[in-house]
């Protein structure tokens, strides 16, 4: 697997590197935020299948990798028009916009990835998305970014389970419960697990990078995945929010 990360102010002005249909969304797109949020995701997901399927990174070579989605909202990848031999989890935060990309029905199966900052989480919010094991947890950790850090990790490792099920935030979160190791590689991973009341369970890693977390997840154990080159790197990222200064295009 490997994975890339850009960020916002990476993407280019013109939209020649979309593909049509991809053009004719974001012309209907009228607020900001969702608009800066579709370009991202799709500079760094067509960047990433074309590095891992050893494409050209021109304009011309990036439109015709399109990022479309099933009736459930998770994405696949056409190339030239039809499915590509890959797939992806695509999650972006404040400005930054991460992909994941595997073999189609590689070791680790269908792919989850999630993209947090680490930020205060009230007690509210734990208490109601988190199981009681996990809010227990959390709450014996000292205030301050021990607990922030526990908590935006538990809940970002969620998010990526649930797109490996592919439901998203439409499941309720307490449906799957998250074990970390807090042990790093070398390399900056270290192991998660998540286990769903129905039995089902998921592999997984997590690293932090400065104020970013990112988790991914999948039906079975695979080693980290291999950054690929020409990204951002989001241990010294900044969060961006461009979006407020005009809010609607």
């Amino acid at each position: 697997m490997w994975w890339l990360a850009h960020g916002e102010q990476e993407v280019p002005v013109g939209a020649e590197w979309l593909a049509p249909r991809e053009q004719r969304i974001l012309a209907e797109i009228r607020y900001t935020k969702r608009r800066v949020e579709f370009l991202t995701r799709r500079w760094t997901a067509k960047r990433a299948v074309a590095m891992v399927l050893g494409r050209s990174l021109d304009a011309a070579a990036l439109a015709a990798v399109e990022i479309r989605h099933h009736a459930s909202g998770a994405p696949w990848v056409a190339v030239d028009g039809q499915p590509a031999a890959v797939d992806v989890s695509i999650s972006d935060r404040a400005g930054w916009a991460v992909c994941l990309v595997g073999p189609a029905g590689g070791a680790g199966g269908a792919l989850g990835i999630d993209l947090e900052l680490v930020e205060p989480r009230s007690d509210a919010f734990v208490g109601d998305f988190f199981t009681a094991g996990e809010v227990a947890g959390v709450r014996r950790l000292p205030a301050g970014q021990a607990r922030d850090e526990a908590a935006n990790l538990i809940w970002s490792a969620k998010e990526s389970a649930l797109k490996v099920l592919q439901v998203g935030l439409r499941a309720d979160t307490r449906e799957v419960e998250v074990d970390f190791g807090q042990e790093r590689r070398p390399d900056g991973w270290a192991p998660l697990a998540v286990t769903g009341r129905d039995g089902s369970a998921f592999a997984g890693w997590w690293r932090r990078d400065g104020v970013f977390l990112l988790t991914l997840a999948g039906r079975r154990q695979a080693p980290p995945p291999l950054q690929l080159p020409g990204g951002g790197h989001l241990v010294d990222a900044v969060p961006l929010h461009s979006w407020l200064a005009r809010p609607c295009v």
